[in-house]
Protein backbone atom coordinates (compact mmCIF):
# COMPACT_ATOMS: atom_id res chain seq x y z
CA UNK A 1 0.00 0.00 0.00
CA UNK A 2 1.64 3.36 -0.93
CA UNK A 3 0.82 6.00 1.15
CA UNK A 4 1.64 9.70 0.03
CA UNK A 5 1.43 12.61 2.36
CA UNK A 6 0.20 15.59 1.06
CA UNK A 7 1.68 18.61 3.36
CA UNK A 8 -0.81 21.23 3.68
CA UNK A 9 1.27 24.82 3.36
CA UNK A 10 1.86 26.35 7.15
CA UNK A 11 1.33 29.87 8.15
CA UNK A 12 4.16 32.23 7.15
CA UNK A 13 7.27 32.00 9.23
CA UNK A 14 7.78 35.39 11.04
CA UNK A 15 11.29 35.27 10.04
CA UNK A 16 10.44 35.20 6.30
CA UNK A 17 7.37 37.81 7.03
CA UNK A 18 10.17 39.86 8.30
CA UNK A 19 12.49 39.39 5.38
CA UNK A 20 9.76 40.37 2.84
CA UNK A 21 7.92 43.60 4.96
CA UNK A 22 10.58 44.88 7.50
CA UNK A 23 12.08 47.24 4.74
CA UNK A 24 8.50 48.74 4.19
CA UNK A 25 7.59 48.81 7.38
CA UNK A 26 10.53 50.68 8.21
CA UNK A 27 10.29 53.20 5.43
CA UNK A 28 6.61 53.36 6.53
CA UNK A 29 7.72 54.50 9.71
CA UNK A 30 10.01 56.82 8.49
CA UNK A 31 7.47 59.16 6.71
CA UNK A 32 5.21 58.95 9.83
CA UNK A 33 8.05 59.97 11.62
CA UNK A 34 8.80 63.04 8.92
CA UNK A 35 12.55 61.27 7.95
CA UNK A 36 13.53 60.86 11.70
CA UNK A 37 15.30 57.15 10.42
CA UNK A 38 16.39 56.45 14.37
CA UNK A 39 13.07 56.64 15.39
CA UNK A 40 11.35 55.00 12.43
CA UNK A 41 13.27 51.50 13.19
CA UNK A 42 12.59 51.93 16.74
CA UNK A 43 9.01 52.38 15.47
CA UNK A 44 9.03 49.41 12.93
CA UNK A 45 10.87 47.23 15.75
CA UNK A 46 7.90 47.99 18.27
CA UNK A 47 5.59 46.99 15.86
CA UNK A 48 7.12 43.70 14.97
CA UNK A 49 7.76 42.81 18.37
CA UNK A 50 3.62 43.10 18.67
CA UNK A 51 2.97 41.26 15.98
CA UNK A 52 5.41 39.00 16.86
CA UNK A 53 3.85 38.21 20.06
CA UNK A 54 0.67 37.10 18.73
CA UNK A 55 2.08 35.70 15.23
CA UNK A 56 0.59 32.27 15.30
CA UNK A 57 -2.98 33.62 14.79
CA UNK A 58 -1.97 36.99 12.84
CA UNK A 59 -0.35 34.46 10.19
CA UNK A 60 -3.53 32.80 9.69
CA UNK A 61 -4.97 35.96 8.33
CA UNK A 62 -5.93 36.79 4.96
CA UNK A 63 -3.42 40.09 5.46
CA UNK A 64 -0.97 40.16 7.81
CA UNK A 65 0.70 42.74 6.25
CA UNK A 66 -2.06 44.99 7.02
CA UNK A 67 -2.71 43.88 10.38
CA UNK A 68 1.59 44.74 11.06
CA UNK A 69 0.97 47.93 9.12
CA UNK A 70 -2.16 49.23 11.47
CA UNK A 71 0.04 47.95 14.47
CA UNK A 72 3.02 50.20 12.78
CA UNK A 73 0.40 53.20 12.60
CA UNK A 74 -0.71 52.76 16.26
CA UNK A 75 2.89 52.27 17.84
CA UNK A 76 3.22 55.41 15.73
CA UNK A 77 0.38 57.12 17.24
CA UNK A 78 1.04 55.98 20.75
CA UNK A 79 4.88 57.19 20.57
CA UNK A 80 3.33 60.46 19.83
CA UNK A 81 0.86 60.71 22.44
CA UNK A 82 3.60 60.06 25.09
CA UNK A 83 5.34 63.45 26.19
CA UNK A 84 7.81 61.53 28.29
CA UNK A 85 10.01 60.80 25.97
CA UNK A 86 13.17 61.58 26.47
CA UNK A 87 14.42 62.14 22.45
CA UNK A 88 14.65 65.07 20.64
CA UNK A 89 14.35 65.50 17.00
CA UNK A 90 17.74 66.99 15.28
CA UNK A 91 18.20 68.63 11.51
CA UNK A 92 20.56 65.32 11.12
CA UNK A 93 19.77 62.99 9.16
CA UNK A 94 20.48 59.28 9.22
CA UNK A 95 24.44 58.83 6.99
CA UNK A 96 22.99 56.62 4.34
CA UNK A 97 23.46 57.88 0.85
CA UNK A 98 20.37 59.67 -0.76
CA UNK A 99 19.43 57.59 -4.15
CA UNK A 100 16.69 59.87 -5.22
CA UNK A 101 17.25 62.14 -8.23
CA UNK A 102 16.48 65.12 -6.25
CA UNK A 103 17.81 65.30 -2.59
CA UNK A 104 16.59 68.50 -1.62
CA UNK A 105 13.12 68.16 -2.59
CA UNK A 106 12.55 64.67 -0.92
CA UNK A 107 14.19 66.71 2.51
CA UNK A 108 11.62 69.79 1.74
CA UNK A 109 8.67 66.93 1.42
CA UNK A 110 9.62 65.17 4.26
CA UNK A 111 9.86 68.49 6.56
CA UNK A 112 6.35 69.56 5.23
CA UNK A 113 5.43 66.07 6.11
CA UNK A 114 7.08 66.20 9.49
CA UNK A 115 4.89 69.84 10.61
CA UNK A 116 1.85 68.10 9.94
CA UNK A 117 0.00 67.02 13.36
CA UNK A 118 0.40 63.16 13.78
CA UNK A 119 -2.76 61.85 12.81
CA UNK A 120 -2.94 64.09 9.98
CA UNK A 121 0.23 62.95 8.83
CA UNK A 122 -0.52 59.14 9.11
CA UNK A 123 -3.87 60.03 7.02
CA UNK A 124 -1.69 61.19 4.34
CA UNK A 125 1.07 57.79 4.60
CA UNK A 126 -1.91 55.40 4.31
CA UNK A 127 -3.56 57.16 1.82
CA UNK A 128 -0.82 58.29 -0.75
CA UNK A 129 2.37 56.54 0.49
CA UNK A 130 0.19 53.10 1.50
CA UNK A 131 -2.20 53.15 -1.45
CA UNK A 132 -4.94 52.34 0.77
CA UNK A 133 -8.63 53.16 0.21
CA UNK A 134 -10.58 55.74 2.27
CA UNK A 135 -12.39 53.06 4.09
CA UNK A 136 -9.36 50.68 4.58
CA UNK A 137 -7.78 53.77 6.09
CA UNK A 138 -10.47 55.13 8.60
CA UNK A 139 -10.46 51.55 9.53
CA UNK A 140 -6.83 51.63 10.60
CA UNK A 141 -7.13 54.87 12.21
CA UNK A 142 -10.61 53.88 13.80
CA UNK A 143 -12.18 56.86 12.03
CA UNK A 144 -15.21 57.20 9.64
CA UNK A 145 -14.66 57.55 6.14
CA UNK A 146 -15.49 61.48 6.19
CA UNK A 147 -13.09 62.26 9.03
CA UNK A 148 -10.53 60.59 6.75
CA UNK A 149 -11.59 62.38 4.02
CA UNK A 150 -11.63 66.31 5.47
CA UNK A 151 -8.27 65.16 6.92
CA UNK A 152 -6.82 64.06 3.90
CA UNK A 153 -7.70 67.44 2.45
CA UNK A 154 -7.07 69.86 5.40
CA UNK A 155 -3.39 68.02 5.42
CA UNK A 156 -2.78 68.15 1.55
CA UNK A 157 -3.52 71.81 1.92
CA UNK A 158 -1.13 72.45 4.43
CA UNK A 159 1.08 70.44 2.43
CA UNK A 160 0.67 72.64 -0.08
CA UNK A 161 1.28 75.86 1.62
CA UNK A 162 3.94 74.81 2.90
CA UNK A 163 6.22 73.81 0.01
CA UNK A 164 5.03 76.68 -2.18
CA UNK A 165 4.58 77.20 -5.55
CA UNK A 166 8.23 76.49 -6.88
CA UNK A 167 7.91 73.10 -4.55
CA UNK A 168 4.72 72.00 -6.05
CA UNK A 169 5.92 72.84 -9.79
CA UNK A 170 9.10 70.57 -9.03
CA UNK A 171 6.80 67.70 -8.29
CA UNK A 172 4.71 67.76 -11.42
CA UNK A 173 7.58 67.49 -13.70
Amino acid sequence: MDRTTTTVPGPLDFREFVAARGRHLVRTAYLLTGGDAHLAEDLAQEALGRVFLKWRRISRMENPTGYAQTVLVNTFLSYRRRRSSAEHVTDTFADAAAHDPDPALRVTLLGALGELPAKDRAVLVLRFWEDRSVEETASALNLNPGAVRSRSSRALARMREALGSDSLSALRS
